[in-house]
């Protein structure tokens, strides 16, 4: 494992990659150890097979391609610091193929159905006001769920009308919020915080105990008033993001634009949103013009 940790190290230090980064990264690595054993204390004795051998293990465990190309990439990357470090002379990943993937589109709610969300929570409760701003911050500006309970106080500028969002990579950008939002933040900051934050917690968004919120604390809220809304689709914790994208677009807003809101430092990782759109564009084809 001392070149796992030596690795892992470097991608901490030298890249400042996200702790859930390096947990994905430790996990993958981890299991790549538990298959070639002992000789990952040489490198240079490793080979295409043992990758190879690796993967097909994965796959007879039933993990999903999408998981297997992560493992491929983790180790990739592993391999290219290996021989920056001079413990191997060929990267034995080179040859292998990733698995095929296919293109899956994430699932979002409609308009209405993120209205019934948002009005969901009983705002004249201490906890309704506080899950009531968190689902509107979230909607608003477009947040992951790590963004939204790692908030900051000090990261709001309310009067200006925006919010700065520390993104993977420890990467910051600016993030405009709705009059909406805003006025809900105002509420929980001046009613619901003051009477539950410990006096050294930073966040913006506390549980009952004082303490910042936690993504699986969240989650669990998110699906009980999903609940209640009426919405019993399988979705995922970043819902409301995926939304918050799909609506923008929907609406005329430009892909260069969706990109710099969700922080994507690629706009390829955006452009799964426009098959949304084009699915979008198909329905109201169908239902207004004459000769579809």
């Amino acid at each position: 494992m001392l070149w796992i940790d030596r690795y892992l190290d470097h991608l901490r230090v030298e890249r400042g990659l996200s702790p859930a980064t390096l947990d994905a990264y430790a996990r993958d690595l981890g299991a790549f150890c538990g298959f070639v054993g002992p000789r990952l204390a040489k490198p240079q004795v490793l080979g295409t097979a043992d990758v190879a051998g690796f993967l097909i293990t994965l796959s007879q465990k039933g993990q999903s391609a999408r998981t297997q190309a992560r493992a491929l990439s983790a180790l990739r990357g592993f391999f290219r610091f290996l021989m920056a470090e001079k413990a191997m002379l060929d990267d034995p990943a080179a040859l292998i193929e990733g698995p095929k993937l296919g293109r899956k589109l994430p699932a979002v709610l409609s308009v209405q159905e993120i209205k019934t969300l948002l009005a969901t929570p009983d705002a004249g409760t201490a906890i309704g006001l506080r899950d009531a701003t968190m689902l509107h911050t979230m909607y608003a500006a477009g947040l992951r769920v790590s963004e939204l309970v790692n908030l900051r106080v000090g990261a709001l500028e309310l009067e200006q009308g925006y919010l700065r969002a520390d993104g993977k990579g420890k990467k910051q950008r600016l993030v405009p919020l709705g009059m909406q939002a805003r006025e809900l933040l105002r509420r929980y900051l001046a009613e619901v915080r003051p009477k539950y934050a410990c006096p050294q917690e930073s966040a913006v968004f506390v549980t009952a105990r004082g303490r910042r919120m936690t993504r699986v604390a969240w989650w669990y809220r998110i699906k009980y008033h999903l609940v209640r809304a009426g919405i019993h689709r399988p979705i995922s914790p970043h819902t409301l993001r995926h939304s918050f994208a799909t609506h923008l677009l929907e609406n005329g807003a430009d892909l260069r634009v969706v990109q710099t809101l969700l922080g994507h430092a690629d706009i390829t990782t955006t452009q799964v949103y426009t098959h949304l759109r084009a699915d979008h564009l198909r329905k109201m084809h169908a239902r207004h013009h004459p000769r579809a």
